[in-house]
């Protein structure tokens, strides 16, 4: 089933200032007006499996809002090669050929839409076999399953799925190494259990520093992905 309110939020988010829907107030008070006006809400997503629409533009943002695009192969903080949007070889897309070789924007969008709708999507469906998620819990567990790859041994996942919701949003925090990562950890919790989105489509895009091959930290910008994102997900 297609989200008949997407088309709105989709609308809104272009015309409004960016972050708006980081508060959730402002998230709730647009579903309250779609609310009076009879717009249906989604249908969760149960355990018979993702309908072709499962991946929604607002999902691969949000979890963009985590990430960043280098448009060539480099090495990340413990030395493994990397490209695009956080792509390495454990994907099954071989980064090596991006070394010195930069591939468009376009390109990293499309391989990063690709990557979650055939590997990392079936990989979280499969975790949570039996419950049914709505569109901001998938949204969470599918950036957590990105990040990590241990959506199937996290402990808050079965906590989630025998209804202890408190024990899950505790255990949520297990998975808080390196430290850097406790801000995108809180972040995704606060989307699994209370719905707060933060996806603006403004995504930081990096330089690679030679003959090092890490990311040039100073070369830092945002670029604008929204359009690449619809691209990507029409042509899939």
């Amino acid at each position: 089933m297609i989200d008949p309110r997407k088309p709105v939020f989709d609308a809104v988010r272009v015309l409004a200032r960016p972050g708006l829907f980081g508060d959730p107030g402002n998230v709730l008070a647009l579903d309250n007006l779609l609310d009076a006006y009879d717009v249906p809400r989604a249908a969760a997503i149960g355990h018979n499996g993702p309908p072709a629409d499962a991946l929604t533009m607002r999902m691969v943002l949000e979890i963009l809002e985590h990430e960043a695009i280098v448009q060539e192969a480099y090495k990340d903080s413990v030395g493994v090669w990397t490209w695009g949007v956080g792509v390495t070889d454990a994907s099954g897309h071989h980064v090596d050929r991006y070394k010195d070789a930069p591939a468009t924007i376009a390109r990293c969008i499309e391989i990063y839409v690709w990557l979650l709708r055939t590997k990392y999507l079936p990989e979280v469906l499969r975790a949570f076999a039996g419950h049914a998620l709505a569109e901001h819990e998938l949204a969470a567990a599918l950036s957590f399953q990105w990040n990590t790859g241990a959506i199937g041994r996290a402990s808050w996942v079965d906590h989630v799925k025998a209804g202890r919701r408190e024990a899950a949003r505790t255990a949520f925090l297990e998975w808080c190494r390196p430290k850097e990562i406790i801000a995108r950890r809180k972040c995704e919790r606060a989307l699994f259990f209370d719905g707060i989105w933060m996806g603006d489509g403004l995504v930081p895009h990096y330089d690679v520093a030679k003959p090092g091959y890490g990311p040039r930290w100073s070369s830092r910008k945002l670029i604008d992905v929204r359009e690449d994102v619809a691209k990507a997900m029409a042509a899939a």
